[in-house]
């Protein structure tokens, strides 16, 4: 079964020693992403974790396609947030998100942890497991 990286420049490149993605056999992995526009390599939005859930979604969903694959390949999202009262907040821009990127309704799995993340700016960080069909 071989491995292959998967590698955009349209999500943030990783600031250390692992990938963007990686293909093996039948499934692709995204790396954890937090909320970096990945053409100034800021983190956006502060404080607004509405907006940066959609931003990090955007960049799982960059590497997800540079590796083949879509939103609607998604077998399980897990969600990292900082403080359990921006809950309510991610579901609604997680809701946005994949209902435009996943209109036939069948929802990938999702798993949300409360956790402490690298940068203090980040308070959403999102990773992804997929099985493109392709």
């Amino acid at each position: 079964m071989s491995t292959s990286v998967v590698s955009t420049p349209d999500a943030p490149a990783p600031a250390h020693t692992f990938s963007q993605g990686v293909r093996k056999g039948g499934l692709l992995q995204v790396s954890g992403q937090g909320p970096m526009d990945p053409a100034t390599k800021t983190y956006i939005a502060p404080g607004d974790v509405h907006a940066q859930t959609l931003r990090t979604l955007e960049n799982v969903r960059a590497i997800l396609e540079a590796g083949g694959a879509s939103v609607g390949d998604v077998l399980m999202f897990r969600v990292y947030l900082t403080e359990r009262s921006h809950f309510t907040a991610m579901n609604e821009a997680y809701g946005e998100f994949v209902a435009r990127h996943v209109p036939d309704g069948n929802l990938p799995a999702r798993t949300t942890v409360f956790v402490g993340l690298p940068h203090e700016e980040m308070l959403v960080e999102i990773d992804a497991l997929a099985a493109p069909s392709a």
